[in-house]
């Protein structure tokens, strides 16, 4: 990224201001399996602790993970690593947002996914007003 599209844009990465900010008035509390990196300093609006994030990539809220969003949110005090137990082997990973990708779900029927339905099974009737 380059210095002119960090100082002026926000949709793909934090900008310049903002890294300048989360060095100065923030410590670093940790970071997870997508790079982004989670920053705690001075007072929220509510009294509790400011937290943030910068997103490594472009600024998607569906790129933190579910651990991350309860201590972003003041659900848990503690950071994940210390407030929650190790992942269960039978837990998927998080994923972001798939929407406008490829990997995108596409139901039977979709048109990105050849736009054809099953057949009607027979068990549906037209609702009719008389």
């Amino acid at each position: 990224m380059g210095l002119l599209t960090s100082i002026f844009t926000w949709w793909n990465g934090a900008t310049l201001g903002t890294r300048i900010f989360s060095a100065r008035k923030g410590s670093r509390v940790g970071s997870d399996e997508f790079g982004n990196v989670y920053f705690e300093g001075g007072v929220a609006v509510h009294g509790g602790p400011r937290r943030w994030v910068i997103y490594a990539g472009a600024n998607d809220a569906s790129r933190v993970t579910p651990e991350w969003h309860g201590w972003l949110h003041g659900t848990q005090a503690e950071t994940p690593d210390k407030a929650l137990p190790p992942r269960r082997a039978w837990q998927a990973p998080a994923q972001p947002n798939m929407t406008g990708t490829r990997e995108a779900y596409r139901p039977a029927g979709a048109l990105e996914a050849g736009g054809k339905r099953a057949a009607a099974t027979g068990d549906y009737e037209a609702w009719s007003p008389n």
